[in-house]
């Protein structure tokens, strides 16, 4: 296991820890030691997840607070919106919740994301922590400090900045993750590999077998691990997303609009999948990927049971799609390319034919 925490730089002298462990034992410790003892807790967790873990928490939370409630919505995206957000305002003020109380989200990213939004804009901002269970959760959404819900069909169009105080992953909740939900995380890790560390590209792909059967925890978490350094290495220079932290939405272009047209039907992960396979071949085109490294980023995709394409969407709804994401810059795209595996730029030059062109590869 990756036992050693990760600091994260949260701003000016200030950071927050990342725990890799192997159950919730040491959570109220880690509480304990960034001085958050005594506080009133608010646990947010969803339907599929309470059942699983909230009452675990609770158990090892009243070693730290002796008011702890919770909060519990509908599963799924379509929970992530700004009504959900009101019924969270509703009962923190209902349970007399100050600015020293402190949220805690206990789940996947759209819980991460929801209680992060909710903290960053209750009484002016509060303290939140994250307790991800899911694999995308813990690799991408619970790090970084983005919160945010859906505006009607536009996805994180509202929300803000907000850095947790401390994140914790329990690595045996993965252990619970339908295979679907581990190949939606699978799907960023093989993003962070692309970016910027071809390593980690090859080394996923080479040891596949082992990461699907969760056969070796200690790999999976040194695979969190080295995904939460890099992320945590581009938000500490680009904490507002002005430059170098766009290249972490490799994928997410045509991966958002994917999403948003099949209602949310396919899982974060699997859209972004898809977008990778769209920017692959955009730059196979561009000449910055040869033929091979095109299908080696294929067959990772394949590899981890990322879908290849979607049916039921026309080419032109997905590329009006991508101009309402809220990448967009006075108008044009920001669209993120690779340069070779493991290298990444950002291009604002990718004509609407180009990007017809690639979404064909990804439309059944």
């Amino acid at each position: 296991m990756a036992e050693e925490r990760l600091l994260v730089k949260r701003e000016g002298e200030f950071s927050y820890p990342i725990y890799f462990e192997e159950n919730f034992q040491k959570l109220a410790e880690a509480l304990l030691a960034e001085g958050l003892l005594g506080r009133r807790l608010c646990i947010v967790s969803d339907t599929h997840v309470a059942p699983l873990y909230l009452k675990a928490l609770e158990s090892i939370l009243k070693e730290v607070s002796e008011e702890i409630f919770s909060f519990v919505f509908e599963a799924g995206e379509k929970s992530k919106h700004l009504d959900t957000v009101q019924e969270l305002y509703a009962s923190l003020i209902g349970h007399g919740m100050d600015r020293k109380g402190i949220l805690v989200a206990l789940g996947g990213g759209v819980v991460g994301d929801l209680t992060g939004f909710c903290a960053a804009t209750y009484l002016r901002g509060i303290d939140f922590i994250q307790v991800p269970t899911t694999l995308l959760a813990q690799v991408d959404s619970s790090v970084g400090g983005k919160t945010g819900v859906d505006f009607q069909q536009y996805k994180n169009m509202v929300g803000a900045f907000h850095q947790p105080r401390l994140v914790y992953m329990n690595m045996n909740t993965l252990k619970t993750l339908p295979a679907a939900e581990f190949a939606c995380g699978m799907g960023e890790i093989i993003k962070t590999g692309l970016i910027c560390d071809q390593e980690l590209f090859r080394g996923i792909c080479a040891h596949f077998g082992a990461l699907k059967e969760l056969s070796d925890l200690s790999l999976l978490s040194s695979v969190i691990r080295r995904c939460c350094e890099i992320k945590a290495g581009v938000v500490e220079r680009d904490p507002k997303e002005h430059g170098e932290r766009a290249l972490l939405n490799l994928g997410h272009t045509v991966g958002h609009a994917v999403e948003k047209l099949k209602d949310f039907q396919l899982l974060h992960g699997q859209c972004v999948g898809l977008g990778l396979k769209a920017a692959a071949y955009l730059s196979l085109k561009r000449g910055h990927l040869n033929a091979n490294e095109y299908e080696e980023i294929c067959k990772g995709c394949r590899l981890f049971d990322l879908p290849e394409s979607v049916d039921g969407l026309e080419v032109d709804a997905i590329l009006e799609a991508t101009r309402k994401d809220k990448k967009m810059e006075q108008g044009q795209i920001k669209f993120i390319l690779m340069d070779g595996i493991g290298k990444s730029f950002i291009d604002k030059t990718v004509t609407d034919s180009e990007l017809k062109d690639a979404i064909r590869r990804i439309v059944s």
